[in-house]
């Protein structure tokens, strides 16, 4: 019997997908655990696996067509089984908002089935996730969706700024990949966006010319600012552009806010030219070959998915040929990759090795000098969040010396038979989740007007990168052995250095632990990382003389110091927790019963 495939919901935020790669197509066979399509959400670009054995009988919308939530995705059943009427109980949403994000010359076709549909507001999913960013950010520019009643969002052309982590509420462009004047396909990379988190690509889902850019290389848009406008010759880019930038001045100065939508025009027009111009000038003269998989920073060109494959596998994704379009790596080329011998040995001379680093300038003696640079979106996430948690949790903080000599000599005979390092720092990643289980109001979140006990522990691990910090989470971590966390840790430390981490990665931490012994750090003390109630911050294993059955011995001390949260958490309750985690890093075997 068919079966109906409604689009999950695949983030907390997510109130509509849009296909951005179908990998089976009608009448194909498919089977459990066969990746059925790549869905991009407000956050990422994400693979959707089948859960059915069959034939793939029906697809809700085209690639690059958008679904709601739970509208029709998809059909599985028997070769030749009449969907008919199951197509028709799940008509609706799916089939109304599909035209939406096709060209304007497709929409014709689905007039007459949209005609209630076209009556009403524009769809309520973008406005719905944009509230808590427009909140935000409404003192310093109103939102662009809407000026006497136009609202951009519907327009087929325009491709707005998404929101691609659950704490991002502006973007910058890190590089655009078209410019104005060339021609998009779906699916072509058009831009790298950095987030308060990472950078990551931002795929069309649109066909035709790139009209307009709403920023240049290294600007920020907004969440839900015009981010570009792709169409035909005959869309009206003053009209959009005047749209967007109206939002609450629609009242201003007649003839100021001309100039104001006049200026962006003739930029656009100025960009078309020298866009097509810089084409041509780019063009490689016959004969020259260059290196068409990787843009002018040097990045190779790569699906998301191509991507993740290629690090699973442990390929050099410089390595591969790309089949797609301007050489792009897609899924085919990484599964047909075969590593030959030279590429192993001999590493690509043309393979751009990445942006200099700025040499330091000496400034002459007696003379005042200085750099400024502009706040990076992590800087200023990191910089929000902790102002917040520092100015509205009354911190108190409590610290404890651990004796960690059976720690040290315990660390000694596990990495013996260990197949994976274990560090100190594991060991008290794993103590802090066994503590927790017997301290659970430690674990736990303050809601405003309720207080949350976790039952899970999700041990959040501050990880430094150049940008600043990121909190990758170890999740259901007392159920981990060492060797586990061991691996699991390293993995996200790589990760977070290489800007691979995804949302999924630092979502969901019930309590955060950081770590600056490695440094010489002898104790600090740590700014809570909400929504936790308490943070862990961990001192360097210090060799002090110790006062032992009498007599002053040498021996390892370590200092930890707990952040609380008055509101959660009293006095009592984090000294408790303190002293059983203590119990356990000085009797190491504990922890394993």
């Amino acid at each position: 019997m068919a079966e109906v495939i409604l689009m999950p919901r695949l983030s907390d935020t997510m109130t509509e997908g849009v296909i951005a790669e179908w990998h089976k197509k009608v009448g194909d066979l498919v089977k459990k655990g066969d990746l059925l399509a790549e869905v991009e959400t407000d956050k990422a670009t994400m693979d959707l696996e089948s859960y059915k054995d069959g034939t793939l009988l029906h697809i809700g919308t085209d690639k690059g067509g958008k679904l709601q939530v739970n509208d029709l995705l998809a059909i599985i059943g028997n070769k030749g089984e009449d969907v008919s009427s199951l197509i028709k109980d799940n008509k609706g949403g799916g089939a109304a908002q599909a035209p939406a994000a096709e060209p304007a010359k497709e929409a014709p076709a689905a007039k007459k089935d949209d005609k209630q549909t076209e009556k009403k507001p524009a769809p309520e999913a973008k406005p719905a996730e944009a509230k808590t960013a427009e909140a935000k950010t409404a003192e310093a520019k109103p939102a662009p969706a809407k000026q006497g009643g136009t609202d951009i969002s519907t327009m087929p052309e325009v491709i707005l700024m998404p929101r691609l982590s659950d704490t991002m509420t502006e973007g910058v462009i890190a590089s655009w990949h078209k410019k104005v004047g060339d021609q998009v396909k779906k699916g072509d990379v058009l831009a790298d966006i950095e987030t308060d988190k990472a950078t990551m690509e931002l795929e069309s889902y649109k066909e035709g010319k790139l009209l307009y850019t709403g920023a240049k290389e290294g600007e920020k848009i907004l969440v839900n600012d015009l981010l570009a406008i792709i169409g035909g010759d005959n869309v009206d880019i003053d009209k959009i552009v005047a749209a967007a930038k109206g939002g609450g001045g629609a009242k201003a100065d007649g003839a100021a806010a001309d100039k104001e939508v006049k200026a962006p025009a003739e930029t656009n027009a100025e960009q078309i030219a020298s866009g097509e111009n810089s084409q041509q000038a780019v063009k490689p003269a016959e004969g020259e070959t260059g290196d068409e998989q990787t843009d002018s920073n040097g990045r190779v060109k790569a699906s998301p998915l191509a991507r993740r494959l290629a690090a699973e596998k442990g390929i050099n994704i410089g390595d591969v040929q790309g089949t797609g379009e301007n050489g792009r790596i897609t899924k085919k080329d990484i599964d047909s990759f075969v590593p030959s011998k030279e590429e192993k040995a001999t590493p690509q001379p043309g393979k751009a090795q990445g942006p200099q680093a700025p040499q330091p300038t000496q400034a002459p003696v007696g003379e005042v000098s200085f750099d400024e640079v502009p706040v990076s979106q992590m800087r200023k996430v990191i910089a929000k969040r902790l102002a917040e948690s520092k100015f509205s949790a009354p911190h108190f903080y409590l610290t404890i010396s651990v004796d960690m000599d059976n720690a040290v000599a315990s660390r000694t005979r596990l990495n013996e038979v260990s197949p994976v390092k274990i560090s100190f720092n594991d060991m008290i990643l794993k103590a802090t989740a066994v503590a927790l289980k017997q301290h659970p109001k430690v674990n736990s979140s303050w809601l405003g007007d309720k207080i949350r006990y976790n039952h899970h522990v999700n041990i959040g691990v501050a990880v430094a990168v150049e940008e600043g910090l990121l909190v990758p989470v170890v999740r259901f971590a007392d159920t981990k052995s060492l060797s586990q966390i061991g691996v699991e840790v390293k993995e996200f430390a790589k990760k977070a250095k290489e800007k691979k981490l995804q949302p999924s990665d630092w979502e969901g931490n019930t309590f955060t632990i950081s770590n600056l012994g490695m440094f010489g750090i002898d104790e600090f003390t740590a700014i809570i990382n909400p929504p936790d109630a308490c943070i862990l911050a961990i001192g360097g294993i210090q060799q002090v003389p110790v006062v032992k059955n009498g007599a002053i011995v040498p021996g390892n001390v370590m200092k930890l110091t707990l952040s609380c949260d008055h509101r959660v958490v009293d006095g009592a309750t984090g000294s408790a927790f303190l002293q059983t985690l203590q119990g356990l890093l000085e009797e190491p075997l504990r922890m394993l019963v």
